[in-house]
């Protein structure tokens, strides 16, 4: 009597939780900067306190979110362990420094490292968001992985542009700002506009034929 073929394991499921490890640190670090933040602009002393107090929850709350996603998504994403890093190098000096320019030049160096990589990974015909993603878009060919890889390239080295852009000439409290109202929605729609590429060029195709070939029982 043959046997049944054993169920593939469950792969972890994202969904709110990797939301809530990707944001949670930017967004407690914009309530606890606002919460501090003082009302008269002029004190700059305050100020600096509130970033500093912002910083300290920013750093703890990264590595909270970094156990989390090994602990529930059973995972930790090399671009997590480079962006945790860089929060707790550029938090510590913030904090030692008293000075908010290193907590802004954080996300520049991020976005900098991403894109160039991603954009040497297209150009040496390894696109990295495979070896990154691959769980994330089943399917995907390989002309899709090195659209994809390029595009985040590039976006990344506009954000990069964006935030210098932003840090020079907004102060510490729209610069920010910025993060939630202007980065965030920018990656979201940066995001779903891929949709259409991406399913010309086969994701979901593997989920597809799976049901196909095994078609659920009524």
């Amino acid at each position: 009597m043959a046997s049944a073929p054993e169920k593939p394991a469950e792969k972890p499921k994202a969904g709110w939780l990797n939301l809530v490890v990707d944001y949670g640190p930017v967004v407690l670090f914009f309530l606890v900067y606002k919460h501090f933040s003082p009302t008269d602009k002029e004190n700059a002393v305050g100020e600096v306190l509130a970033v500093i107090k912002g910083t300290g929850t920013f750093m703890v709350a990264a590595v909270i979110a970094l156990v989390v996603s090994r602990w529930k998504l059973k995972h930790i994403s090399p671009m997590l362990w480079l962006s945790t890093a860089l929060i707790v190098f550029f938090g510590a000096v913030t904090i030692l420094l008293h000075d908010p320019f290193y907590i802004q030049i954080k996300p520049t160096a991020i976005y900098l490292l991403f894109g160039l990589a991603l954009l040497i990974g297209v150009a040496r015909g390894k696109p990295l968001l495979k070896t990154l993603l691959a769980a994330a878009f089943d399917g995907l060919d390989d002309l899709g992985w090195r659209i994809l890889s390029r595009n985040w390239g590039i976006f990344f080295l506009f954000l990069a542009a964006l935030n210098e852009g932003f840090r020079h000439y907004l102060s510490f409290g729209g610069w920010l700002q910025s993060k939630l109202y202007v980065f965030l929605p920018l990656s979201f729609v940066f995001t779903f506009a891929h949709m259409p590429m991406l399913l010309r060029h086969g994701m979901g195709a593997d989920a597809e034929d799976e049901v196909i070939a095994n078609p659920p029982h009524e």
